[in-house]
């Protein structure tokens, strides 16, 4: 009889703990955005696609479990998981503001073509020139009219690698909050200041004043860059992966550099010329601090 009495309550208990995980599961289910037609998932398409959208909202988007975890999480607006990502990986979310969505919802809304199933909405950041002078001498990049969004994202990256203090962007470039830019820039688009200027040329007529001597990446320099002095104030001009720098801002250097080059090859991709020359700078300063 105790015997019975005993199975009686394991039964019991048994039916009741899978009572509450059904009823777990029907509370997610019923929360769970399950449709493309869903407003949110609306913005997302469209904060994907427009950057008047991203605008007028303040916000960007970053997916993928890296990007997520390194996201200030006072500046995440809200994060979307899809089903199949919450159910592993829930323990790691430390977000409140979370949305779980249906994986063939989610995946209409991502903007890569295999979907790590984390999506978050970021405020936008905007940094003033009194955030680039953290340094005596600070090391900066100006950047005219480049278009690709993998070289732009790797020279953020980049940037941050090598001891750049703050990235000027002329109007004409593309927009940083790209998600195929921010994908590239690998979390350092939350750490690198940058600002976008009206005139590059008034940019580096203003930072020269301060004392930053401005090095142009042009085919007509005489000297190699590994031949010049980096150790004091400095910045860099990279121009258009196309055209390069217009003569119009190149005439505002104090000095050009060139990159050597072998075989019949002109010139190199952007982003490669840029952190060519940022880690020059780099070791030039590493070796003057030994």
């Amino acid at each position: 009889m105790v015997f019975l009495n005993g199975m009686k309550r394991i039964a019991a208990d048994i039916i009741c703990f899978l009572y509450v995980s059904q009823l777990s599961v029907f509370r997610e289910r019923k929360d769970m955005i399950t449709s493309t037609s869903n407003q949110q998932i609306k913005n997302i398409v469209q904060l994907a696609k427009k950057g008047k959208a991203r605008r007028e909202q303040d916000v960007f988007l970053v997916e993928g479990l890296r990007m997520y975890q390194e996201a200030p999480k006072e500046r995440i607006v809200k994060t979307y998981v899809s089903e199949s990502f919450y159910k592993k990986e829930k323990r790691i979310l430390s977000d409140e503001k979370i949305e779980i969505v249906e994986d063939r919802v989610f995946a209409s809304a991502s903007d890569t073509m295999t979907p790590q199933g984390v999506l978050s909405i970021v405020r936008q950041y905007h940094y003033e020139k009194k955030d680039f002078w953290k340094k005596e001498q600070p090391f900066f990049l100006v950047l005219e009219n480049l278009q690709d969004p993998g070289n732009l994202g790797t020279i953020f990256r980049t940037a941050e690698g090598a001891g750049v203090d703050g990235i000027f962007l002329s109007r004409d470039c593309v927009d940083l909050y790209n998600p195929k830019v921010i994908r590239s820039t690998m979390g350092s688009v939350y750490r690198m200041p940058f600002l976008y200027v009206d005139s590059a040329e008034e940019t580096v007529e203003s930072l020269k004043e301060q004392g930053v001597r401005v090095f142009a990446a042009h085919l007509k320099g005489r000297q190699s860059y590994d031949q010049e002095n980096y150790t004091s104030a400095c910045a860099f001009l990279i121009g258009n992966e196309g055209n390069g720098l217009t003569e119009q801002l190149a005439s505002h250097a104090d000095c050009y550099v060139k990159i050597p080059m072998e075989g019949k090859v002109e010139s190199l991709n952007a982003a490669m010329a840029a952190g060519i020359l940022m880690y020059e700078v780099n070791r030039q300063r590493r070796n003057a601090e030994k």
